[in-house]
């Protein structure tokens, strides 16, 4: 095979098109296994690398391309940016991201190991690794983990508490595997061996569901979520102050819960520019609740400026500042090329903060232990789990209003499902324009607002202790699974490749 044909790249293409279908809001999490399936056929199609890059590149500009399509949104509609060059961007981005499958694809081909093999272990372990990859280089960009597809109900989740996010896309890569060997090998030894794994695989994920690795602690809580529904267009408009700030004061003083969360930075103002008049209103009110009000606002400390999430009310004042920035949204990587993008290009107010550092205390408010973290950050699974088992809930405060009415805050609010089964801990969600949600430790969502709907919502909740093989190690035992693969199929490929 000397040339990959043509159609192979556009299957490859359609397959990743496909794969986006098992994210949110569609959750159809079968077809992701059947999209890498297709992938790994045309892999065993083409035996030459560079070949099985271009496939690898054309599933993954698929898959990015239709899955982040939403990043177009935040660059022109609410960051200026001209059409064409947010389209270019966008583009672009996608096919940075899809450098990673390609990766994948062209390593896996040079890896000489029997076809069961190479279907049933490498081919996923590589996929897995260029995930991971993705997830931690130049700061990390792990959105559409092919993991997130299989929440909420898929019985592969039962590996999430265990080997997190990654563990998941694992055992889907793997399944993809073992799907093309049977599809490869048909029903002789080795198709039936692959048969009975899948089914193994599959049906052990079902059973490691059903167990509970934490357990209640303490009396529940009454919470309530605030949605200001604030457009972004809008949300630092000096025009608009006074409205967002009585909105929220409304929301607050209407509800009779413990715990009332604002979204992030739902206060277009430093923290030290608030009236006292205005917070006063708000201590008073939690305090007859015998609870506290967790505000989202910027704040200022020694001429560096944060995105925080403050608390006032019957506790003490506590404060979480964003650790975990998005390059280019809230800090200027390599800023003597890139600060004239941020400056003469978008228009993003407050693009250039501080980190408030990985080893911030908990929130100690309304009888709970809570794990602060603010928008982007619950992407990282790890990063989630360095405040447990201490922490007994976890509070994401976003403000997806940036991606208008695309599937970004369905995408954010499904990755937070799997930071919950990860953890064995409830999630609350209070965002701005949605999506608001409190999920419970099983992953599954118990009570949403509607999306671009200004509401509270207000639920009992349950706080838990206790540790998921997650907590303890994080993704260390995934990443040793992925390199004991390798090594074994490195091994058997210098054995292959010696002489006769």
């Amino acid at each position: 095979m000397n040339t990959p044909r043509i159609y192979h790249l556009v299957l490859a293409l359609l397959g990743g098109i496909l794969s986006v279908a098992g994210f949110a809001p569609w959750n159809l999490f079968a077809l992701p296994v059947l999209a890498l399936a297709l992938l790994f056929w045309l892999y065993t199609q083409n035996d030459n690398a560079r070949h099985c890059a271009g496939i690898g590149f054309a599933f993954g500009l698929g898959m990015f391309g239709a899955g982040i399509s939403w990043i177009y949104v935040a660059l022109h509609d609410y960051g200026n940016m001209p059409i064409f060059l947010a389209l270019l961007a966008t583009l672009l981005f996608a096919a940075f991201l899809a450098l990673f499958p390609a990766l994948a694809g062209y390593l896996q081909a040079k890896i000489k190991s029997p076809l069961w093999l190479r279907l049933s272990l490498l081919i996923p372990a590589l996929w897995v690794a260029a995930e991971l990859l993705r997830g931690y280089f130049l700061s990390g960009f792990p959105w559409l983990t092919l993991g997130y597809t299989q929440i909420p109900e898929s019985p592969l989740l039962g590996y999430a508490p265990i080997l997190g996010v990654y563990g998941v896309s694992l055992a889907l890569a793997i399944s993809a595997g073992l799907l093309t060997m049977i599809v490869r090998l048909r029903w002789n030894t080795q198709g039936k061996a692959a048969t009975a794994a899948l089914l193994i695989l599959w049906t052990g994920g079902a059973v490691l569901r059903m167990l509970e690795w934490t357990q209640a602690e303490g009396a529940p809580t009454k919470i309530s979520l605030l949605q200001g529904n604030i457009a972004q267009d809008e949300k630092f408009a000096e025009s608009q102050l006074v409205t967002t700030l009585e909105t929220y004061r409304r929301l607050t003083l209407q509800s009779d819960a413990r715990l009332i969360v604002f979204p992030e930075t739902a206060l277009p103002l430093l923290r030290e520019e608030l009236p006292e008049s205005y917070l006063s209103i708000l201590r008073d009110h939690a305090r007859q609740q015998d609870g506290d009000v967790l505000i989202g606002a910027f704040t200022r400390e020694h001429a560096l400026y944060f995105n925080s999430m403050f608390s006032i009310g019957s506790a003490r004042s506590q404060t979480y500042h964003k650790s975990h920035l998005v390059p280019f949204g809230e800090f200027i990587p390599l800023r003597p090329v890139f600060g004239w993008l941020i400056n003469d290009v978008l228009d993003i107010p407050m693009s250039d903060l501080s980190s408030g550092g990985t080893h911030q205390a908990l929130l100690s408010l309304a009888g709970q232990r809570i794990a602060m973290n603010i928008c982007y950050e619950d992407v990282f699974g790890e990063e989630i789990a360095r405040a447990l088992p201490q922490a007994t809930l976890l509070l994401n405060a976003s403000n997806d209003a940036w991606y208008g009415n695309s599937a970004a805050a369905m995408q954010h609010n499904q990755i937070s499902q799997m930071r919950a089964l990860e953890t064995g801990r409830m999630m609350l969600r209070a965002t701005n324009t949605g999506v608001s949600s409190v999920i419970g430790r099983d992953g599954r969502v118990q009570h949403m607002l509607a999306q671009h709907q200004e509401g509270t919502l207000t639920a009992l909740i349950q706080g838990y202790s206790g540790s998921t093989p997650y907590i303890f190690w994080g993704n260390t035992a995934l990443l040793g699974l992925l390199l004991a693969i390798l090594a074994m199929a490195w091994r058997i490929h210098r054995k292959m490749a010696l002489p006769e």
